[in-house]
């Protein structure tokens, strides 16, 4: 059975980091990524994490942001049938000197790769974390993909099967517990990442 090993892994230059298995590979070797995002993924279970650093929108309520950005994330992929699973309240988190506030939600949604129809649409579960930097002027996204059932026409049912195992059952860490470590994990290392040069 494969070992599942994490290790902290440096983000943004190293301006950040977060642990997480080493079986994510960083999509940028592979495809262009934009600036303000780190991709990672897992080819052979098509779970994804990405780490996106977003503009503070100070017009969204803290306790509603986490699923503001879920749905804002499903309308962008054109989604189908989106649910809101569970969603947290605000956790206010130490991260070095500073402080982050916290609010977690879980969605379920019918999501196309690329190109692809409707048809070969898969149902994913959604994990997404929104950490708010306020003196940072930031919101922070950790959001974690898990393909719940993939469909026999998705471009993805060549690489890990139109069926997918349990991620417990193939050895691998839940994509749950890959997203909490994650973001209990996540550390700023470097502040000046977010000094307003855009960078």
């Amino acid at each position: 059975m494969p070992e599942d090993i994490s290790t902290d892994r440096p983000l943004f230059g190293g301006a950040i980091s977060s642990t997480f298995p080493v079986r994510f590979q960083d999509v940028s070797n592979i495809r262009q990524v934009p600036d303000h995002q780190e991709v990672f993924a897992d080819p052979s279970r098509d779970e994804s994490l990405v780490f996106e650093l977003l503009d503070l929108k100070p017009d969204i309520n803290d306790n509603e942001s986490a699923v503001w950005f879920l749905q804002d994330l499903a309308n962008e992929q054109d989604a189908q049938g989106f649910t809101l699973v569970d969603q947290s309240g605000v956790v206010e988190v130490p991260i070095g000197d500073s402080s982050a506030l916290v609010t977690t939600a879980i969605g379920q949604m019918g999501i196309s790769k690329g190109r692809q129809g409707r048809e070969a649409q898969n149902v994913v579960r959604v994990y997404l974390a929104n950490l708010r930097l306020k003196n940072a002027g930031t919101d922070v996204l950790v959001v974690a993909h898990e393909p719940i059932l993939i469909s026999p026409l998705s471009e993805s049912a060549s690489a890990v099967g139109p069926g997918l195992l349990p991620a417990a059952q193939s050895g691998f860490l839940p994509m749950s517990e890959v997203f909490k470590v994650a973001v209990s994990s996540f550390k700023v290392n470097d502040w000046s990442l977010f000094g307003g040069s855009g960078n």
